[in-house]
């Protein structure tokens, strides 16, 4: 079987970001962003949705992390979409539900090509040490409309910070690896559309 895998490299005067992805991977990965924390949530993505993923990036963090978080959704989201190819065979839909000590989060994946996001977050803390957590939906919206997915992710309950985002992160690698595991009785695009 041909490995699905995608290298994308996206420079801009405010980052430059450098992801090498295999989607038919262990879960290692090699992650640096400069923000611990979201180094922290990608390395427990690439683990839940079993993908060897080596991501660098390098941003304007003294100005903001909001450019290097957003262009880092938007280079993995492409990196995804090309990994994907022509999407033919896969399952498509991916869903898990993620318990992390007090938290529960439900999440729901569709690679049909069309993106959109919905994100309801019980827990309504705004940071994680230095960590604006509102920045968290600014690479959800790059992921999403890079990676032609739809995504919903509903954090239930649970008030700890650190454990409503990793069950999120978690969630949606588990999500995203049943979508895109090849169905043995199919070889064709998953839709009655004939095309995604």
């Amino acid at each position: 079987m041909k490995k699905r895998k995608a290298i994308v490299a996206r420079k801009t005067k405010e980052t430059d970001i450098k992801i090498d992805l295999t989607i038919d991977g262990k879960g290692k990965s090699s992650i640096s962003t400069g923000m611990p924390f979201f180094d922290h949530m990608l390395d427990l993505f690439a683990k839940n949705a079993m993908i060897d993923l080596k991501l660098k990036a390098k941003g304007d963090l003294e100005v903001d992390y909001h450019h290097t978080v957003e262009d880092i959704g938007l280079a993995l989201g492409q990196a995804i979409d090309k990994a994907l190819g022509t999407r033919r065979g896969i399952i498509r839909y991916g869903a898990s539900s993620l318990p992390m000590d007090e938290t529960l989060a439900n999440v729901a994946i569709d690679l049909g090509g069309r993106p959109y996001l919905v994100v309801n977050m019980a827990c309504k803390k705004r940071k994680i040490m230095e960590f604006d957590l509102s920045l968290i939906n600014e690479f959800l919206v790059g992921l999403v409309n890079q990676g032609r997915l739809n995504l919903h992710i509903n954090q239930l309950y649970g008030t700890e910070a650190h454990h409503a985002y990793e069950a999120c992160f978690k969630g949606m690698g588990r999500a995203l690896r049943q979508a895109m595991e090849k169905d043995p009785r199919s070889t064709g695009v998953p839709s009655t559309k004939g095309m995604i």
